[in-house]
């Protein structure tokens, strides 16, 4: 794996050529021999999702290792790069979300997986980080270069960047199905997994006593994603708007969104500040289209599930996590009547990571299972908000907008869509 600023590679290598795919084997199999390409191939691939904030490659290359064992290999790699679209790649670039991922595999991964090698306590069994193996980053950042044919005027240089990950659908995992929704196994596979993140984070500030917001400034800060977020939400309210103002009988949630309206800002600034001693570091968009799950899931395994798209990691409260995930990706009856029983898993599952590395969650960090439903309550509110700015994924599909107005239905009745001030 490369440091972010410190690799050569040029954006004029691309399309993806023999050159290039040979430099990535070698790191991959940390070698220096020889290494002849067999065949390879180049299609757009986007987990079986759409991505706005990168332009995806999927490549299969087909390879010999000269004098070595590995004859007739295969690697399959998703490469990651800033969107062609100008639009898109502004929004991007300006908030870092493609940085912030390069750092997360660079910085934040290998600091989480040290800190485990360090503090295990004896016995214990590691906890698995389940990401797709990073193999290559490349960062370059924007800058402003004067020349003198521009008469000493700057001329911005656009940014570079580029991520390639081990493509995880080989290795059995498919990509989750949205307009269905998670079945409960993968609903519960998808918190074991998370849980490690949070609870190594947690280790990690609570055993060092550092900031983690100072030791990763590119961490997504409440102002700029405050800002992001508002952005999306004032594009999905109206299109949430009309689409209810067709249902009959949906009025009361209705008015009690056109309520919040005017305080979306403010909500979204006050539910992403992390609650402590729980601050910890946070996927942040965390819902099924961000995860690739076994085809057959093995119950209680740490490998059921990968996280993907870790370009709005962010310091932040768990529970932040888990209520996206609830609410986005799991099918109505589901959600009802298993939501107490996920958030028992995952408070069961923090307070077994953290024993591993000798962290009472309820002695030395006075957090039981009653502060955690409290927690969980807030962050339903900004799981909401930020459905409503990806509004367009649920409407056009009946399950899915059924889900959407099982969502809204619930949270009027339990006084989610309130300004009351419990909720901020």
């Amino acid at each position: 794996m490369s440091d972010t600023e410190e690799d050569s590679t040029s954006s004029d290598s691309w399309p993806v050529n023999e050159d290039w795919l040979i430099d990535i084997i070698k790191e991959h199999h940390r070698t220096a021999s020889n290494i002849k390409i067999t065949d390879f191939s180049v299609k757009p691939g986007s987990h079986d999702g759409v991505s706005n904030l990168s332009d995806i490659l999927a490549v299969s290359v087909d390879y010999d290792i000269e004098n070595e064992t590995v004859d007739g290999a295969r690697l399959e790699i998703i490469i990651k790069l800033l969107p062609h679209d100008p639009f898109s790649r502004y929004f991007v670039t300006e908030a870092q979300f493609d940085l912030r991922e390069i750092k997360f595999y660079t910085k934040i991964l290998p600091d989480l997986l040290e800190f485990q090698k360090n503090n295990l306590a004896s016995g214990e069994t590691p906890l698995r980080i389940s990401v797709p193996k990073c193999l290559h980053t490349h960062y370059v950042a924007g800058s402003l270069h004067t020349t003198e044919h521009q008469h000493e005027e700057n001329s911005p240089e656009p940014p570079e960047s580029i991520l390639v990950l081990q493509d995880m659908r080989p290795f059995g995992y498919k990509s989750a199905h949205f307009i269905k929704g998670l079945t409960l196994d993968e609903a519960e596979s998808a918190i074991r997994a998370i849980a490690a993140v949070h609870a190594l984070s947690l280790g990690l500030k609570t055993k060092h006593k550092i900031d983690l917001n100072e030791k990763y400034p590119f961490l997504f800060q409440t102002a700029r994603a405050t800002d992001s977020y508002q952005q999306l939400v004032e594009q999905g309210l109206p299109q949430l708007t009309r689409f209810l103002e067709r249902q009959p009988g949906h009025q009361k949630e209705l008015q009690a969104l056109t309520d919040i309206r005017p305080n979306t800002r403010s909500l979204i600034a006050n539910l992403l500040q992390p609650l402590e001693p729980m601050g910890l570091i946070t996927h942040t968009d965390f819902w099924c289209n961000n995860l690739l799950f076994r085809e057959s899931i093995q119950p209680e395994s740490e490998d059921n599930c990968v996280i993907l798209d870790w370009q709005m990691v962010t310091y932040s409260r768990p529970t932040n996590d888990i209520a996206l995930l609830l609410i986005s990706s799991l099918p109505s009856h589901i959600r009802r009547e298993y939501t107490s029983k996920l958030l028992d898993l995952y408070y069961n599952t923090m307070k077994i990571n953290c024993a591993k590395f000798s962290i009472d969650l309820e002695t030395d960090l006075q957090y039981d299972r009653e502060k955690l439903q409290r927690d969980y309550k807030k962050s339903q509110l900004l799981a909401l908000l930020l459905c409503v700015g990806s509004v367009d994924v649920a409407i056009g599909n009946v399950e899915a907008e059924q889900r959407l107005l099982d969502v809204l239905q619930d949270f009027y009745a339990e006084g989610i869509l309130t300004l009351d001030a419990e909720l901020i």
